[in-house]
């Protein structure tokens, strides 16, 4: 009986506290929405990375912001990194009422998502919203946007439809976030005035000369738009993988994290993951945190250089 005790010990003792059940099968392929944002590509590496070295297998899917959330809706799709609110209040809110959609962590804090202005049109004048109007010459009537569907850009045509700020005769450019930066470097080289959707993280806060506006509080919200980004998962997901689910409770991103990841990825002869692996190497700490009570996908402890 001693001896079986002994053994029971020594099992019990060799058993990680964090041992569990593992997720289930369809708990495998985690799939996660990219809507083609660069501060996604970035979280979206580092969080696949991770999930690879647990056992989990990834599938990320190309979607617009619109699709992600009916994707995520129809158990399409798991996980979105990157909901930023209260930006995205309006598309998101009728997902979460009717429960469809649930949100289970805020993964950065600190953003910011408004109208800004490259330095040439700040040196001609344009400080806040209430300037644009009176440059609609130089700005050729027009505000840049990012893709189609964006939540930012239906604010913007929001202001435009109701006039505010004079802008009734201004036009919303739609594109992609890389051909939005294209046109404000041109303009730029130019010496010509651009007014565009801004934010951060993102490289484009080193890259460009540029300043937020200041006055759209009633459309952005406070303090330059400011933003708390959110994960979002689809209904019952973190309970029916609470593996996966304590993971993506433990990833919380930093302003300079991200901008870091996005300069390397953007300027640099590179891939996400290489960066991303780069990254975790160097920040222990970080990693520890994130894997916090976490196991492999199997239930079984984390390997010794996994361990937190």
């Amino acid at each position: 009986m001693k001896r079986y005790r002994s053994y029971l010990l020594a099992a019990l003792l060799s058993t990680p506290l964090l041992a569990q059940a593992a997720d289930p099968a369809a708990c495998d392929r985690v799939r996660l929405a990219d809507v083609g944002w660069t501060d996604l590509i970035t979280t979206n590496a580092v969080t696949r990375l991770l999930l690879s070295e647990l056992g989990y297998r990834t599938q990320v899917k190309r979607l617009s912001v619109p699709e992600t959330y009916d994707a995520l809706s129809n158990n399409e799709l798991d996980v979105f990194l990157d909901l930023w609110m209260p930006s995205s209040e309006k598309g998101i809110r009728p997902y979460l009422d009717d429960g469809s959609i649930e949100l289970i962590a805020v993964n950065l804090e600190g953003a910011k998502y408004t109208l800004a202005v490259n330095q040439t049109g700040f040196d001609a004048g344009i400080r806040s919203f209430e300037d644009i109007a009176k440059f609609k010459k130089a700005l050729g009537g027009k505000i840049h946007g990012i893709e189609p569907g964006n939540s930012a850009n239906k604010t913007i045509q929001q202001m435009i439809e109701k006039n505010a700020f004079d802008l009734s005769d201004f036009k919303l450019v739609e594109s992609s976030e890389s051909d939005m930066i294209l046109h404000v470097k041109r303009a730029d080289h130019l010496g010509k005035a651009a007014v565009f959707l801004g934010w951060e993280p993102h490289p484009m806060n080193n890259q460009l000369k540029m300043n937020y506006l200041p006055g759209g509080d009633d459309y952005f919200g406070p303090n330059l738009g400011g933003a708390t980004v959110y994960t979002a998962v689809r209904k019952g997901y973190a309970s029916q993988c609470p593996n996966l689910g304590r993971l993506l409770k433990n990833l919380r991103f930093s302003l300079q994290m991200e901008n870091d990841l996005m300069e390397a990825i953007l300027n640099q002869n590179t891939t996400p993951r290489r960066e991303a692996k780069a990254w975790l190497k160097a920040n222990p700490q970080t990693r520890a945190q994130w894997l916090q009570g976490v196991t492999k996908r199997d239930g079984s402890p984390l390997d010794s250089g996994q361990r937190p």
